[in-house]
């Protein structure tokens, strides 16, 4: 299908990382953007990680200079009211269940019949987070992928619940953004959680056993795959936090090969969750 316009305003429910790519993006596309935080100080970092996220835009020619001085591009608010009369609203807070179903029941709270809910989870069920809801007929998943504005995908996920042709919806709303969309059904850690941490904890693993140095096993992928980044850079860039909990989740619903190793549990122990904190397989701090 062609591409068709993102809606006017669209909110997001989280100024982190994460939830700042995904404003970037809506506002290059030439919505207007409201993100949500739990508080002023909270609200205040996310403004000022999206206005240098522009601007570094700006600076590498992926965005005029009109758009990061574009009145009312986005604004950012501690009050999830902020959200009405968005069209479109991508919850982004952290990956835990009760965060989520709390955070999407507000959004939802505030929004018309007509908008879109949507959640940018990586692993956690779609139905699971739509059975709190009052509208799962206007709920999918939009997951997006770290460093959005420079990702090139986005996989679009669908519930049971999930009305007939919000999907094609969808799918239009991600190429307006110039990415590329993967419908998939919901199924535990959806098609791209699945595979890439199953590739992950298997080359953890091979640290672990000392089969090879991190840097080795990801040059074997890089350049035996053709993968851009390896296992073990890729799981530094997302977040071995991150990584952990997604595999606690599909070790829950899938089993054993799922397991984390008990590497990877140490290192999160240790505050070692990658580039955030300038050390995990490999050390950020001058980067």
């Amino acid at each position: 299908m062609s591409a068709g316009p993102v809606p006017a305003r669209v909110g997001v429910l989280g100024g982190g990382r994460m939830g700042t790519g995904i404003a970037h993006v809506f506002v290059l596309a030439g919505a207007e953007v409201v993100i949500v935080e739990r508080d002023e100080d909270a609200a205040a970092a996310a403004s000022a990680r999206l206005r240098a996220s522009l601007d570094k835009a700006v600076a590498r020619g992926a965005a005029g200079p009109s758009v990061a001085g574009r009145d009312g591009a986005f604004r950012v608010a501690a009050d999830v009211d902020a959200l009405a009369g968005c069209g479109l609203v991508v919850e982004a807070v952290p990956e835990d269940r009760t965060l989520k179903v709390d955070a999407l029941r507000r959004a939802e709270s505030v929004l018309d019949g007509a908008a879109v809910l949507a959640t940018n989870t990586s692993s956690i069920s779609i139905d699971d987070l739509a059975a709190g809801l009052a509208r799962p007929g206007r709920f999918l998943g939009l997951h997006f992928f770290n460093p959005v504005p420079l990702s090139s995908l986005v996989e679009v996920v669908v519930g049971a619940a999930t009305e007939p042709g919000l999907a094609d919806e969808a799918r239009g709303w991600v190429e307006a953004l110039g990415k590329t969309a993967v419908v998939v059904r919901d199924a535990p850690g959806f098609a791209s959680s699945r595979l890439g941490v199953a590739l992950a904890l298997e080359a953890i693993r091979m640290v672990e056993e000392g089969v090879a140095s991190p840097a080795d096993i990801d040059v074997a992928m890089e350049l035996g795959y053709r993968h851009p980044a390896g296992p073990l850079r890729t799981t530094d860039l997302v977040g071995l936090d991150v990584r952990l909990g997604i595999a606690e989740e599909l070790h829950a619903k899938l089993g054993d090969r799922f397991a984390p190793p008990e590497l990877l549990r140490r290192m999160v122990a240790e505050g070692r969750l990658g580039r955030k904190t300038g050390s995990g397989f490999y050390e950020w701090s001058d980067q």
